[in-house]
């Protein structure tokens, strides 16, 4: 088996209109079940949601003294909001993975898989 990392992007300044407690508790329920589905088949490693990208740090060394700045390490239209990393059979099933993540959060799901220890 394979691990996928299954990326949730949002999209910076984007306009999204507030939910209503209804919109949000269909939401949630979406994903739960999408988070339930993934544990019950045994796909699921780890998951979570983020913070927006203004609670980002950036730690790098620079002339061997390390150095940390406020905010994204890059400038972009969109960000990592939140992730998933799976185990599936190959990338067809990370795919099918990734189409019910992008139903249930309706946002756009990047999939890239792991490298293994050999560089792969």
């Amino acid at each position: 088996m394979t691990q996928y990392l299954l990326a949730l992007h949002n999209i910076a300044g984007e306009a999204v209109e507030p939910m209503s407690d209804e919109e949000m508790k269909h939401s949630w329920a979406q994903v739960s079940a999408l988070n339930e589905e993934l544990q019950s088949s045994g796909a699921w490693v780890f998951g979570g949601a983020l913070h927006g990208p203004d609670t980002a740090t950036v730690v790098k060394v620079s002339d061997g003294e390390v150095m940390t700045t406020d905010g994204p390490f890059a400038e972009s239209k969109e960000h990592l909001g939140g992730f998933y990393v799976i185990e599936a059979e190959d990338l067809d099933a990370a795919l099918a993975w990734a189409s019910k993540a992008t139903a249930a959060v309706g946002k756009p799901i990047e999939v890239r898989p792991f490298r293994d220890g050999r560089g792969a």
